[in-house]
């Protein structure tokens, strides 16, 4: 059925506000006539200004701007020029992402600006030199997960690891993963599932974009106590990159300089107690693994563990096994 020709016109109207229009960018009503005729719609200006005036009641804001000459402009969207600058700049940030998933993406938000606001977000945003992603259906793994969660099933894949020749490695001897999947998590650039072994009784971290072969497994998903007071930010917040460990109570002294990047990582609600002295001791749960001592190297001298002495045993081996290769 063809459109009635009043709405016809309406719906056109809308479509060149949105993409040639915006707070700095206008058309005069000569020009909104023009673009109207090329679109197959005939228009008069009276008429215009009723279906301008209708829009806005609508609930578009469409304003009127007294230059020379005259220009009509549409000022409210969903998301400010700002926001959508933001929103690309994750997306080419996020390692996550392949190149041709982050463009596409990007070509999405543009249709949330005007022709001329999207000129400005390829001009503007840009992440050079940004490692990505070569698996494409990452995706695809991510919308099986959730479709498991959802139907409280056991979610199977096979997933992999590198070798030294830059090869993809089976792991699990090459067998199926049949996981209970607990929760998803974005961190550091890329996307973690967090499941339920059955045998190990505890849970396990998997990078999505490392598993193949995803699919909702016919096996329900395990229901206890465990999964069902399961923290996703406290696991976060003491699994460093999302690499397990055993689970650790620490007494850390930190010095003044370095108190930022302890906030940083466990937040600003960390338990910790001016000591005066230009030190803080610091309470900390945290996952014992090399991912942990490698941020506390970076902090050097400025950081030191006060207990457990069996976590600061492990941390001299640690280093003392760095510094032995050279």
């Amino acid at each position: 059925m063809a459109f009635e020709p009043g709405k016809f016109k309406l719906l056109n109207l809308i479509r060149i506000f949105e993409e040639c229009t915006d707070e700095n960018h206008g058309l005069t009503m000569p020009q909104i006539i023009e673009k109207l005729g090329e679109c197959g719609v005939h228009a008069e200006r009276k008429a215009l200004y009723r279906d301008i005036q209708a829009l806005n009641e609508f609930g578009l804001t469409i304003k009127k701007f007294h230059c020379a000459p005259v220009e009509y402009r549409l000022v409210g969207r969903r998301f400010t020029f700002n926001e959508l600058q933001l929103l690309v700049d994750a997306v080419q940030s996020c390692r996550f992402l392949t190149q041709g998933s982050a463009d596409k993406l990007v070509r999405s938000i543009k249709t949330l600006c005007s022709e001329e606001q999207g000129k400005q977000l390829s001009r503007r945003i840009h992440v050079g030199n940004r490692v990505k992603m070569q698996n494409e259906s990452a995706f695809k793994n991510i919308d099986i997960i959730n479709a498991a969660i959802r139907s409280k099933h056991k979610v199977e894949f096979m997933y992999y690891k590198y070798d030294c020749g830059k090869r993809p490695v089976a792991q699990h001897d090459g067998k199926l993963y049949c996981e209970t999947p607990v929760q998803m998590v974005f961190n550091d650039g890329f996307y973690y599932l967090i499941t339920f072994n059955d045998k190990h009784e505890s849970f396990i971290t998997y990078r999505i974009d490392r598993m193949t072969s995803v699919a909702v497994s016919a096996e329900p998903s395990v229901r206890n106590q465990t999964i069902s007071h399961f923290d996703v930010e406290e696991y976060e917040r003491r699994s460093f990159g999302m690499f397990a460990g055993e689970p650790v109570s620490a007494t850390l002294i930190v010095h003044e300089e370095a108190m930022g990047g302890v906030i940083d990582r466990f937040g600003k609600e960390v338990e910790s107690l001016d000591k005066g002295d230009g030190t803080a001791e610091v309470h900390v749960r945290v996952m014992e693994s090399p991912t942990f001592f490698g941020w506390l190297a970076q902090y050097g001298r400025l950081i030191h563990i006060a207990a457990p002495r069996a976590l600061a045993g492990a941390y001299r081996e640690y280093l003392v096994a760095i510094a032995q290769e050279y």
